[in-house]
C-alpha cells in the first residue's frame, strides 16, 4: 500500500508546521531490552523516511486556528510506539495545555514497538495520563490506515472528535494476532462508525476543510445561551388537550433537521455512545450561528434508545468542559421501553443525561418542537429554560399510557388529554416552559 508519510499529510492540512524540540532519551544500542538487531532496523527505518522517530509533534496552523499535530509515521517501524514516542506525545500534550491549543492526532500505527518489551507497552498509560492531563483543549483523532493497539485504544478513541478515513483497518488488535476466522469487516473505520465509535468517515480530500471547520467549532467558547429557535409551521395554539397531542404527531409538522438547518449557518454532527450504539433517532454535534459555536442534541421523533441518551450526554458533557453553550430539541413519544432498552440500561442511560444537563457549567435552551413524552422527554430539558412551539405538547407520559396506568377504557383518552394539562400554553402557565415561542422569536 502507497500511504503518504506524515510530513505529506501534514503539508496537506496544515501551514507553518514547526516540530518541538524534545530532548531525545538515552537508549542502549539494541535498546532498553537488549533486541538483537534493533540497531539495524533502527538506523534503516531512519534512512527510509528521513525520520529520527515514529511520531512527529509540532504546531501548526489548519486553517486559522493554531493546533498542535501530533503524527504517526507508518513507514519507521510500523508507526510503533516505543519510549522516545512517549517522550513526544507527553511534549505535544504539555505544550497544548501551557498554549491553550487544540490537538491534533494524525493516527497510523501497529501498536506497541515489539523490541521495547513492557516498556513500550507501559507507553500507553504514559499517553493516557498526558492526554487526560489536557482535557481543557479539545482533542481530535484522525485514524488513518492501520490505527490499531495503544495507538487506538489512547489517543484514538480517547479524543473529543474522532474523524476516520475511509477502509483504514481500526482496531485493538492487529491484522496478525486476531481470532482466526475474524471477519475483516469488524475491524475497518465503517463497522466503528456503525457502533458508535467513531463521529465521521473523512476522505483525504475533505479532511483539511473538516478539520478546520471542527477547530474553529471547538475552540469558540462563550458563556452567552443559545436563543431559542424561532417556529417553524402552524402558528396556530390548540383548543383542547387532545389537539396538541394531534398536532404534535402530524406528518407535516417541522422536525428536528429542519429546525437545525434553519437555525445554523452550519454544523458538524457527532455521531454514536463510544459503548457500541448509534441512534438515528438523536442527532448531535456543534454548530456556527452569527459568529460563534453552540452544540446541540435533537430528538427526532421516535422513541429515543440509550445510545441516544448516552450520546447526548457525551455532547453536553463536552460542550460544557469547552465553554460552548448548548441548544436541546425534545421530540420523542417516550423513552424505548421494550426488553432490548432495558437490557441496554435504558434507565441508568436516562439518568446519565439527567445528571449531564444538571452539572452542566455552560447554559442550556431547550425547545420542545413536537411530542414530550413522560422522561425520556424531560432527560433533554433544562429546567427553567425551555421554550415550546405551538405545535407541541409535553405530559407525565402520553395520554393513552395515562388511561392504561389509571385504568380507563380507551374512549376517554381525548378527555384525558385536556385533564394532564399538556398543551402550549398550559406548559406556561405551569411554569414548565417560559414562553411559546413565534416566528423569529429571538430571547
Amino acid at each position: 500500500m502507497n500511504r503518504p508519510s506524515a510530513r505529506a499529510v501534514i503539508k496537506e492540512i496544515t501551514t507553518g508546521f514547526e516540530d518541538l524540540d524534545v530532548p531525545r532519551s538515552e537508549e542502549p544500542n539494541d535498546g532498553p531490552i537488549g533486541w538483537p538487531g534493533y540497531r539495524s532496523a533502527r538506523e534503516t527505518a531512519e534512512e527510509r523516511t528521513g525520520e529520527s522517530e515514529s511520531v512527529l509533534c509540532g504546531t501548526a496552523k489548519i486553517g486559522d486556528v493554531e493546533a498542535v499535530v501530533i503524527a504517526f509515521e507508518f513507514g519507521f517501524l510500523g508507526g510503533s510506539i516505543g519510549r522516545r514516542t512517549g517522550d513526544r506525545v507527553e511534549a505535544a500534550f504539555a505544550r497544548a495545555v501551557e498554549s491553550r491549543l487544540p490537538v491534533v492526532s494524525l493516527i497510523a500505527t501497529g501498536g506497541s514497538r515489539m523490541q521495547h518489551g513492557m516498556l513500550a507497552l507501559s507507553q500507553s498509560q504514559r499517553i493516557a495520563r498526558a492526554a487526560a492531563g489536557a482535557r481543557s483543549v479539545p482533542q481530535i483523532s484522525v485514524l488513518r490506515d492501520p490505527t490499531t493497539g495503544g495507538g487506538w485504544a489512547t489517543l484514538g478513541a480517547s479524543a473529543d472528535v474522532v474523524l476516520a478515513q475511509p477502509g483504514a483497518q481500526v482496531g485493538f488488535a492487529g491484522s496478525r494476532v486476531r481470532p482466526a476466522g475474524a471477519s475483516t469487516e469488524a475491524y475497518t473505520a465503517e463497522a466503528k462508525l456503525a457502533w458508535g465509535q467513531v463521529d465521521q468517515i473523512v476522505t483525504p480530500a475533505e479532511l483539511p476543510s473538516t478539520l478546520e471547520r471542527w477547530l474553529r467549532l471547538l475552540t469558540s467558547s462563550t458563556t452567552e445561551a443559545a436563543e431559542p429557535p424561532g417556529a417553524l409551521g402552524s402558528t396556530d395554539l390548540p383548543e383542547t388537550g387532545w389537539d396538541a397531542v394531534q398536532a404534535a404527531r402530524s406528518a407535516e409538522r417541522p422536525r428536528a433537521a429542519e429546525y437545525l438547518d434553519a437555525y445554523f449557518d452550519w454544523r458538524e454532527e457527532v455521531s454514536g455512545d463510544r459503548c457500541g450504539g448509534v441512534d438515528s433517532g438523536v442527532s448531535c454535534g456543534f454548530g456556527w450561528r452569527s459568529g460563534r459555536a453552540i452544540a446541540y442534541a435533537a430528538q427526532c421523533g421516535t422513541a429515543t434508545l440509550p445510545a441516544g441518551f448516552r450520546t447526548a450526554a457525551r455532547l453536553v458533557r463536552l460542550a460544557s468542559r469547552l465553554g460552548i453553550p448548548v441548544l436541546t430539541l425534545v421530540d420523542t413519544p417516550g423513552a424505548a421501553n421494550d426488553e432490548a432498552a432495558e437490557r441496554a440500561g435504558a434507565g441508568a442511560t436516562i439518568a446519565e443525561l439527567f445528571e449531564a444537563v444538571a452539572s452542566a457549567a455552560v447554559p442550556i435552551t431547550t425547545l420542545v418542537i413536537g411530542e414530550g413524552g413522560s422522561g425520556g422527554a424531560l432527560a433533554f430539558a433544562a429546567p427553567g429554560s425551555t421554550w415550546v412551539t405551538p405545535s407541541a405538547y409535553f405530559s407525565v407520559t402520553s395520554p393513552e399510557a395515562a388511561a392504561a396506568i389509571l385504568k380507563l377504557p380507551a374512549d376517554e383518552v381525548p378527555a384525558l388529554a385536556d385533564r394532564l394539562r399538556l398543551r402550549p400554553q398550559d406548559l406556561v402557565a405551569l411554569g414548565i416552559a417560559r414562553s411559546v415561542v413565534r416566528p423569529a422569536d429571538r430571547v
